[in-house]
């Protein structure tokens, strides 16, 4: 699910837990025509929170959306999370995924932005919202900047602009922080999470719809037939400057879905090491 980059860590949720990978490699070091070895060096269980986005706040903390309790969380060394914030109209906390929070963006080291498909208080209550009921949130004040947005997902403050991913329509596009309007300048065919930038481009993530699931009769849906296209799994990159998807990446076999995308800056050829293999017995690395 949720994956931050912060200096030589790597974080990645999973299903019950949150790992830290570290890399292994000094600048210029090479191992096997690879330049970035992320080891798992540290998990967390959390219990299935259905933990998305990740980001790591100017102390040096985890901060995570808690989907399943319906607000943000950071770890905690007694209890499987800690709260740190939830929206005011969630009255509260319970393992009941009311609105279904999933992302977040950071600002000066902050939380900032969140976004949710609904501001349901009761369990499950989002589902019935996914045509128009998602939301913007200002963690700062509390406040809903946006509404009558569908399925939104990878809120992101890139160069002073709030960008996201409006999934239900398949829209790639900016909001206007002080009106609340989705101004979106790309279509991408698939259901759309994960939102990454690098100079003047957009890296997205596409995701083939569950079928007869909440990723199922969407607008997405009959914009796919209108533009004679089948929905794809894989990404976009697409060039801020004139919204074309300027190249892609298409992912078959046994991957259908991705959740996140992030970018490791200064690297071109990243590994990590899991626990299937032998390897990871034998990366061993000392001062």
């Amino acid at each position: 699910m949720g994956l931050c980059v912060d200096g030589d860590d790597f974080y990645l949720s999973s299903l019950y837990q949150l790992w830290r990978f570290r890399n292994f490699l000094s600048p210029g070091q090479v191992h096997e025509g690879y330049d970035r070895l992320f080891v798992p060096l540290e998990g967390r269980t959390t219990g299935d929170l259905d933990m998305h986005d990740i980001a790591i706040d100017a102390d040096g903390q985890v901060v995570f959306v808690n989907t399943l309790f319906s607000c943000l969380a950071t770890l905690s060394d007694h209890h499987s999370f800690e709260p740190l914030w939830k929206p005011k109209f969630i009255s509260k906390l319970a393992a009941e995924d009311r609105c279904h929070l999933n992302g977040l963006a950071m600002e000066n080291g902050r939380p900032k932005y969140v976004t949710a498909i609904s501001e349901s208080d009761v369990a499950d209550g989002w589902r019935g919202s996914r045509q128009n009921g998602g939301v913007v949130i200002d963690v700062s004040s509390s406040d809903v900047i946006a509404r009558g947005l569908s399925m939104p997902h990878s809120p992101r403050i890139y160069k002073g602009d709030l960008w996201l991913l409006n999934s239900g329509t398949g829209e790639f596009g900016k909001l206007d922080k002080e009106s609340g309007k989705f101004d979106p300048i790309t279509f991408c065919p698939g259901y759309i999470r994960g939102l990454t930038f690098h100079g003047d481009f957009a890296v997205v993530g596409l995701s083939k719809p569950r079928v007869g699931s909440t990723f199922s009769g969407l607008e997405l849906d009959a914009t796919l037939i209108k533009k004679n296209a089948s929905a794809q799994c894989g990404l976009y990159v697409i060039d801020l400057r004139t919204g074309d998807a300027v190249h892609w990446l298409h992912i078959e076999g046994v991957v259908k879905e991705l959740y996140d995308v992030v970018t490791i800056p200064d690297a071109r050829r990243p590994m990590a090491l899991g626990f299937m293999t032998d390897e990871i017995r034998r990366a061993i690395s000392y001062p």
